[in-house]
């Protein structure tokens, strides 16, 4: 399904071919033009810079509370510790419950979550709770979540996932241990494209805070990675006692992509999840290509065809890529 045209973006080229084809008169094209290539506004400008400033502040004070901990470690009774973290992150929540809906609150609520982790870790020092790394990660993330679903910020929702993740792994290989990568992978995967999934129909009901577009960027990212390993894995030594598993990776990895081509025909068009499905299949493409030719030529035929391949590939999708974005538009800020 062909998008209206009056939905695609007024690039500099398209306007020039409506004018060429008498649709805009030479006037209206100058006012056009400079619309189309404006600068951000000077409000635009001190918003980001404001925002930009205020997350580098929160990041800047976390590390100065983690650094003054690791230097006077030995010297703080665990009261101490206790009750410097436990007043730092009252601080904080006061501070983002004093603020309301604004920036500032959402950063300091995000500081309050971030000190709730070494908090955890004092009290399973001081007391000897005997706990494995991944239960702490676990509550970390357990006790978070109300903040997390109440600040409606997007880097908060981040962390939540990443210490997800990171429990994921840790329990993998602190109580399963075991050597299936596959299998990690795969739990990997759909935990994040679920979170992935979402986020994308949060944003879609205009769920403030979720309307910007690096989150599900990332997500996305997050979700094709331990795909592609698998795929990677399977396509250079295919192992019989997760083969199953692997090829179930391969089968999600060609249904994200379909899903990530048929979001960008019918939902918003959108060149970064094109760009990043291209990677995926020239780097599926190029493995799969040079071990064919690695195993039947000789390596230095191998290694002068393999450039050609490549070539052709990114000549390929970069032709793919300017269709698209000429004949559908983009969305991508």
């Amino acid at each position: 399904m062909t998008k209206d045209l009056l939905d695609l973006d007024a690039t500099p080229e398209r306007l020039r071919a409506l004018a060429v084809a008498g649709v805009l008169p030479p006037q209206a094209l100058e006012r056009a033009l400079e619309l189309a290539v404006a600068s951000p506004p000077r409000s635009w400008w001190r918003r980001f810079l404001s925002t930009t400033l205020l997350g580098l502040g929160a990041l800047l004070g976390l590390s100065g509370v983690i650094s003054f901990f690791a230097f006077n470690w030995a010297a703080l009774h665990r009261f101490g510790k206790f009750g410097l973290l436990m007043a730092a992150i009252a601080a904080a929540a006061l501070a983002a419950w004093r603020l309301g809906e604004r920036t500032a609150s959402q950063f300091a609520l995000l500081f309050a979550a971030v000190l709730v982790g070494p908090l955890l870790a004092v009290y399973g020092q001081a007391y000897q709770t005997g706990a494995d790394p991944y239960e702490l990660f676990l509550g970390w993330g357990a006790l978070i979540l109300p903040w997390v679903v109440l600040a409606r910020f997007a880097p908060l929702w981040l962390f939540e996932l990443i210490l997800a993740n990171t429990a994921v792994i840790l329990f993998w290989e602190q109580v399963l241990d075991e050597e299936n990568p596959a299998a990690l992978v795969l739990t990997l995967a759909v935990l994040n494209g679920t979170a992935w999934i979402v986020t994308e129909f949060l944003a879609h009901r205009q769920v403030s805070g979720l309307q910007g577009r690096w989150l599900p960027r990332i997500l996305a990212v997050m979700t094709l990675f331990p795909l592609m390993s698998a795929a990677e894995e399977m396509a250079v030594d295919l192992k019989a006692d997760d083969g199953a598993l692997q090829i179930l990776c391969v089968a999600l990895l060609v249904l994200a992509l379909a899903g990530m081509y048929a979001f960008h025909r019918q939902a918003r068009s959108e060149l970064f999840f094109l760009t990043l499905g291209a990677a995926c299949v020239v780097t599926l493409v190029s493995t799969l290509v040079g071990r064919a030719l690695f195993d039947g030529l000789e390596d230095v035929l191998a290694f002068l065809f393999m450039p050609l391949v490549l070539i052709g590939e990114i000549a390929i999708v970069v032709w793919w890529l300017r269709n698209e974005a000429r004949t559908r538009g983009t969305e991508d800020t």
